[in-house]
């Protein structure tokens, strides 16, 4: 997976972490699956986006439901 360069501070990038995690686990999917990966990219898109840093999981539950 090539790496790119996405311009997150520290605290988006705990945000979109914990989220992806928590995601993750309660859907008991690993986070290096392809679905983990694919919240991974969605998560750092709404973060970007979406000022409410504290409705990601939300947004990202949302979504992800909707692919």
């Amino acid at each position: 997976m090539p790496l790119c360069q996405i311009p997150l501070d520290d605290c988006e990038i705990t945000t979109v972490t914990d989220a992806v995690r928590q995601w993750c686990e309660e859907r008991k999917v690993d986070i290096d699956s392809i679905e983990g990966r694919r919240a991974m990219t969605l998560a750092v898109d709404l973060i970007q986006t979406n000022p409410r840093h504290d409705q990601l999981l939300a947004e990202l539950s949302k979504q992800m439901a909707r692919q």
